[in-house]
């Protein structure tokens, strides 16, 4: 059994991202193709570049309102949500314009490979005027 606790692990900035993003390691994986969490805070509108993964990979969203896309549409997504994307599936994800989103990314099989930033501008998530 492993315990990690909150605070252990430092926080990184990257440089697959747009805008400012921290990234916390919470665990590593423990075996080849095994899974790997990590805690990772978008600010105002801060997104992931278009990624895959060679394994599958689950976003857990704790905080915020953000935005999640791949090559065919962008999503909205809140706390309780959870996204699922599939092996080499071409997605991003961050925070909504105006907002922080937190997540917890899990992932299996190895690291990511990175394309370049997000050309398109996220959708646009401001609550209706009324």
């Amino acid at each position: 059994m492993k315990v990690v606790r909150r605070g252990e692990q430092p926080a990184q900035r990257g440089t697959t991202f747009t805008g400012e993003v921290t990234l916390e390691r919470l665990l590593e994986a423990q075996q080849p193709g095994g899974v790997s969490v990590a805690r990772v805070t978008f600010r105002d509108g801060a997104r992931t570049h278009w990624h895959t993964h060679p394994g599958e990979q689950v976003l857990v969203i704790l905080e915020g309102r953000g935005i999640v896309g791949n090559e065919r549409e962008q999503v909205e997504v809140q706390p309780g949500d959870l996204v699922y994307t599939s092996p080499g599936e071409k997605h991003w994800h961050g925070a909504a314009p105006g907002q922080t989103m937190v997540h917890l990314s899990i992932t299996t099989v190895g690291p990511a490979e990175w394309y370049g930033p997000v050309e398109q501008p996220p959708i646009d998530t401001a609550p209706d005027q009324q």
